[in-house]
């Protein structure tokens, strides 16, 4: 394909890195810079930009490169954390459940859940369980929760396994794509005022002769050039690499995170056929273990493993693969081996760094920290996707009592996040760009060789990898094909082999030459090895 062969709808120029570069050029004064483009730093931009404040996000791989691509796929008050007793936290993730359904309603939808019981006792125990989330959900419920028996539970999954079944309960939780959601919301952040990089790192804090924080040296990935950004306020949303960035304020700082990874199995949806997820409740570690229809195929997992380091592209242990098949081959009546496994991905969640070693993962609060350093400096830790608006909206809130920033009210709780859209029909795939999927249908019109799929046995199109490039910000294969069109996650063999053709495209847009094609064919079917077993 040649580029001057296809009319490129840019629809939104602001998008554009060039634009997004020299916007950095032209400003070296801003109100709040936000260091760490996942969840919890779009949130903060977000909850800036809409205040009415200057701001800059900088992100130095790519939005939600990390953590915050890597989740279940819930959006979900934690039925876990309920039966531990954390009911506000709870309560408040419930609340912004709803609001995510509102705001996001392309990428948020409400997903089923079956609890299969194999003992009287926990039937009882669940159904009134559940009831308390319904209650603690109030106006913004998905749905009531309900018992039901043996023979509707069989039917339902028609794959688990029924010896010693004694019926299910029902409960409605969300469903979404992480991923798309974070490039989702550095869009809105855009198209409010901000200006959001990825490929853009902050490698020192600035600081006044009084020792405050005043802003950040941070260089362009893809440039090379680095840039000296004064702020009012710098906060460090940076999930697990959180204490990388309170060295660079305090050399000699304590470690206050603690990696805790979970990994996913990503089978065939012949796994779990239905259109209800699985919650398994209690498994034989204490773990909670979901199995989730997910872009037609169905997402196993997680585990919950402390690890004493990290990375940006973390490796699944072999004893968290195996913890999952037993487990799944438990409660299913159709066994699932290794060579079912389509894809595996391991993400690391930011757990505050338990006192002593024996402090188990799962019983840490994921309830969020805000700290505030010697220097001003402001760090965001904890939480969870669900909870990302109202970490953003508190994080603000605490920037304005320090007097880092003037009064003005959040403005996030009813703002649609850019293509929130909830009329498009699932039964074709590209509802996920919601007011998007236009363009994208306008764009294959004008050039119908984009209405050919990227691989024979995916639903995904040409046509979406130009759309990723030309205005989603996409710089790299693996920008597209982990994190834009997710096929890394849903078939790991078959990105591989479409990865010449996106390395192609982006090459012609991004003007990039032959070397750069070769190497990033090179680099992504390498990293694609690690979603292989």
């Amino acid at each position: 394909m040649n580029k001057k062969e296809v009319t490129v709808l840019n629809t939104k120029k602001v998008f554009s890195r060039e634009v997004l570069v020299q916007q950095v050029v032209d400003n070296q004064n801003w109100d709040v810079i936000v260091i760490g483009g996942g969840a919890t730093g779009l949130g903060v931009a977000l909850d800036s930009v809409t205040r009415g404040f200057k701001t800059l996000l900088l992100e130095q791989s790519d939005f939600a490169k990390g953590t915050s691509s890597r989740s279940t796929k819930l959006v979900h008050g934690g039925v876990r954390y309920l039966a531990q007793g954390n009911i506000d936290l709870v309560k408040e993730a419930l609340y912004e459940r709803g609001l995510m359904l509102k705001n996001a309603s392309h990428l948020i939808k409400n997903q089923s859940f079956i609890i299969p019981n194999y003992s009287w006792w926990d039937t009882i125990l669940y159904t009134v369980g559940l009831k308390v989330y319904d209650l603690l959900a109030g106006k913004l419920s998905f749905g009531a929760s309900i018992r039901i028996s043996k023979k509707k539970t069989s039917k339902r999954l028609s794959t688990i396994q029924t010896k010693h079944l004694k019926g299910g309960v029902v409960y409605h939780d969300g469903q979404f794509d992480d991923a798309r959601l974070a490039v989702n919301i550095a869009q809105t952040c855009i198209e409010q005022g901000a200006t959001a990089l990825n490929h853009f790192k902050v490698c020192k804090l600035l600081k006044t002769k009084e020792g405050k924080v005043s802003g950040v040296m941070a260089k362009d990935a893809e440039g090379g050039v680095e840039y000296q950004l004064n702020a009012k306020v710098v906060i460090n949303a940076t999930g697990v690499f959180t204490d990388e960035i309170l060295q660079m304020d305090k050399f000699d700082a304590k470690n206050t995170v603690r990696p805790s990874q979970g990994i996913h199995l990503v089978l065939d949806r012949s796994f779990l056929p239905g259109d209800d997820a699985i919650m398994i409740p209690k498994t034989t570690d204490g773990r909670v273990l979901f199995l989730v229809p997910w872009h037609n195929r169905v997402v196993v997992g997680t585990t919950d493993t402390l690890l004493d380091s990290h990375s940006l592209e973390p490796k699944p242990l072999e004893k968290e693969i195996d913890f999952i098949l037993e487990t799944a081959n438990a409660y299913l009546n159709k066994t699932v081996s290794r060579s079912d496994v389509l894809s595996i991905f391991a993400g690391l969640r930011p757990l505050a760094a338990p006192k002593d070693a024996s402090e188990k993962t799962k019983e840490i609060s994921r309830s969020h920290k805000i700290i505030v350093s010697e220097s001003g400096l402001m760090t965001i830790t904890g939480g969870k996707w669900t909870t990302y608006r109202r970490m953003a909206q508190d994080t603000i809130n605490k920037a304005i009592a320090l007097g880092k920033l003037s009064h003005k009210n959040c403005r996030t709780k009813d703002l649609r996040i850019h293509g929130a859209d909830g009329s498009a029909e699932a039964t074709n795939h590209l509802y996920i760009y919601g007011t998007d999927q236009k363009a994208i249908e306008l764009l294959i019109a004008d050039t119908p060789e984009l209405a050919e799929k990227l691989h024979p046995r995916l639903e995904f199109l040409k046509a979406e990898v130009v759309w990723a490039v030309t205005n989603e910000m996409a710089r790299t294969v693996e920008d597209v094909l982990a994190r834009r069109v997710r096929i890394l996650f849903l078939d790991a063999k078959a990105a591989q082999e479409v990865a010449p053709y996106v390395a192609h495209v982006l090459a012609q847009y991004l003007n990039k030459p032959q070397t750069w094609e070769s190497a990033q064919i090179k680099e992504f079917t390498q990293l694609a090895n690690q979603y292989i077993i």
